[in-house]
C-alpha cells in the first residue's frame, strides 16, 4: 500500500467546483486570486488521459498533458499545484488508477465524478451512472486509496431515498477516502429544483470525513456571505461553488463581488498568458455575460474568432500585443539554446518555392480558404490534387507544410502554431507565385465555388503561441511527419 505523502485539508475551505469547459487553467488562477482555498478541473475521462504524454512547456512554465491529436489536454502550473484537485471520469478502477500515476506529481488531490447526470457521462458507466453499483464504487476508490500519493475525494449525488443514501455514503467511507462532496440533488433533479440541505445534513452528521456542501449557487448563493450560511445549513465542513463562481468567480472574495467588467479582464489576460483555446475563453466570457450577450460588447465577443479579437473586444489588444512578444522572445531564446531543433527539415530543400507567410483568417471571407482556392484551381486545369506535407518540431511543436502541385513545392519560412494553419500557409506562397487569387476580401475570383468552410481550428490568425507544449527533452529525431486525421478533442463532464 503507497501511502499519501502530502494531505490536503478539506475542511473549512471554499472549493471552484468542477465544471465542463469552464474549470480551465485560467478560471481556476482567477478563483485562487479571489479566494478560493481549492479548485478543481473540469471532469477529464480516463480513456483520454491515458493516451496523453506528459510534458514540460517551457514557454508557457507549465506542464501540460497532450492528446496524440495534438490538443492539450491538461494544463496546469506551479501556482496551483498544491490546491488543484485533479477529477476523472471513470467506470474502471486500473484505469483509474494508471491516469491517478500520471498525474498525481502534478496535482494536490484526485476526485472521482460520481454525481454527473448527463448521458454523455452516464452511458459509459461513468459520473452518476455508478451510484447505482456500490461495489464498483468501493473497487475504485479502494485501489486509489491504495494505489496514490495523493488524498482521494469522490463527488456523488444523493440517492431518492435517504436511507440509501446514509447507506452508501458510509460504505464510500471505508475505503478510506480524505472526503466527499456531495451535491444535494438526485441524479433527476436539474438546477431548478431545491437543493436538499437537510439530506447533506444528515450525509455531514453521519461521517466522520470532511463532507463537502454543493448545489447551492440557485437559491442559496448569491454573494459571499451565503457561502457560510450554506455551509450552515448543511452543517458541511466546506462549501464547493459551481454556477455563482462561473458567473462571477470573486464570489470567493470576503469584501465582495467585484464589477464584472474588471473580472473578465482578469480572466482574458490568464487565458492569453496560458494559451488558452479561444474558443474556451469565449465560452467562459459568455457565461458571465448571461443577459449582457446582447449588449455591444456581447456582441463584439460574439463575433470574436481569435484570442486577438477577444482582446480587442475588451480593450485589450495591448496587452494581447506586448504578451505575445514577450512568449515569442522566450521561444526564440530557447530555440537559440537548442540550434539543433531549429534547423529546417533534413530533406533537399533545392527547388522549393518560400515565402515569409502567415494565414490570418480575418483576411479572408467566411466560407473562402487559400486550400480552396488552390484546390479549385487545380481541378480547372485538370493537375493532380494539391497534397501538404507537414512536419512538426519537438522544441516547440509547431508547423511547417510543404503543398506539392505538378511536382512543384512550396513553403512559407514561417512556422505555425498548428497543422491547419501551416497548410493555409503553404497554399498561399504557391498561390501567390502563381499570381493567382487566394480568395481575400476584396479580390476579384468569380470561378470560386463557395463550399463549407474547413472546420476552424482552435484560434485562426491567433497568437502565435503553440496550443500544447514544449517538451522537457529534445526528441532525437528533429521531426514527425503528420497524417491527416482531423482534430477531434474530447471534453469531460
Amino acid at each position: 500500500m503507497i501511502g499519501n505523502s502530502l494531505s490536503l485539508c478539506y475542511h473549512n475551505k471554499l472549493i471552484l467546483a468542477p465544471m465542463v469547459r469552464v474549470g480551465t487553467l485560467p478560471m481556476r488562477l482567477l478563483a485562487l486570486d479571489y479566494g478560493a482555498d481549492i479548485v478543481y478541473c473540469e471532469e477529464l475521462i480516463d480513456l483520454k488521459m491515458l493516451q496523453c504524454k506528459r510534458v514540460v512547456n517551457e514557454v508557457l512554465s507549465t506542464v501540460d498533458f497532450v492528446a496524440p491529436d495534438d490538443r492539450v489536454v491538461f494544463r496546469t502550473c506551479e501556482r496551483e499545484r498544491n490546491r488543484v484537485v485533479f477529477q476523472m471520469g471513470t467506470s474502471d478502477a486500473e484505469r483509474a488508477l494508471a491516469v491517478a500515476r500520471l498525474v498525481e506529481n502534478d496535482v494536490a488531490g484526485i476526485d472521482v465524478n460520481m454525481g454527473c447526470p448527463k448521458e454523455y457521462s452516464t452511458k459509459g458507466g461513468m459520473g452518476a451512472a455508478l451510484l447505482s453499483d456500490p461495489d464498483k464504487i468501493e473497487k475504485i476508490l479502494s485501489t486509489l486509496v491504495k494505489g496514490t500519493h495523493r488524498p482521494v475525494t469522490c463527488k456523488i449525488r444523493i440517492l431518492p431515498s435517504l436511507e440509501d443514501t446514509l447507506k452508501l455514503v458510509k460504505r464510500i467511507e471505508r475505503t478510506g477516502i480524505s472526503a466527499i462532496a456531495v451535491h444535494g440533488r438526485n441524479r433527476e433533479e436539474r438546477p431548478q429544483h431545491p437543493v436538499s440541505c437537510e439530506a447533506i445534513r444528515a450525509i455531514a452528521e453521519t461521517l466522520s470525513i470532511p463532507v463537502i456542501a454543493n448545489g447551492g449557487s440557485h437559491d442559496h448563493i448569491q454573494k459571499y456571505l451565503d457561502i457560510e450560511d450554506f455551509r450552515q445549513a448543511t452543517a458541511a465542513s466546506s462549501v464547493m461553488v459551481a454556477r455563482a463562481a462561473m458567473w462571477n468567480p470573486s464570489i470567493f472574495l470576503q469584501d465582495g463581488l467585484r464589477p464584472l467588467e474588471d473580472v473578465m479582464q482578469k480572466y482574458i489576460q490568464y487565458a492569453v498568458q496560458y494559451d488558452n483555446r479561444y474558443t474556451n475563453t469565449k465560452y467562459c466570457l459568455c457565461q458571465m455575460l448571461r443577459e449582457q450577450l446582447e449588449s455591444p460588447q456581447g456582441r463584439l465577443l460574439h463575433a470574436a474568432q481569435s484570442s486577438q479579437e477577444i482582446c480587442e473586444a475588451f480593450g485589450l489588444g495591448a496587452f494581447y500585443e506586448e504578451t505575445i512578444r514577450k512568449l515569442d522572445a522566450r521561444r526564440a531564446d530557447l530555440l537559440a539554446k537548442t540550434p539543433e531543433a531549429a534547423e529546417e527539415p533534413t530533406e533537399d530543400t533545392s527547388g522549393i518555392i518560400k515565402m515569409a507567410i502567415r494565414f490570418d483568417r480575418r483576411a479572408y471571407p467566411p466560407q473562402i480558404t487559400p486550400k480552396m482556392c488552390l484546390l479549385e484551381w487545380c481541378r480547372r486545369e485538370k493537375l493532380p490534387q494539391p497534397v501538404y506535407e507537414t512536419v512538426q518540431r519537438p522544441i516547440d511543436r509547431m508547423f511547417c507544410s510543404v503543398v506539392i502541385v505538378a511536382e512543384q513545392r512550396y513553403q512559407s519560412t514561417l512556422w505555425d502554431k498548428s497543422k491547419k494553419l501551416a497548410e493555409q500557409t503553404a497554399a498561399i506562397v504557391c498561390l501567390r507565385s502563381q499570381g493567382l487569387p487566394e480568395g481575400r476580401l476584396g479580390e476579384e475570383n468569380p470561378s470560386l465555388n463557395k463550399r463549407k468552410r474547413e472546420a476552424p481550428d482552435q484560434d485562426l490568425g491567433g497568437p502565435r503561441i503553440q496550443e500544447p507544449a514544449l517538451p522537457g527533452e529534445i526528441c532525437k529525431k528533429p521531426f514527425v511527419t503528420l497524417g491527416s486525421t482531423e482534430d477531434n478533442l474530447l471534453e469531460g463532464c
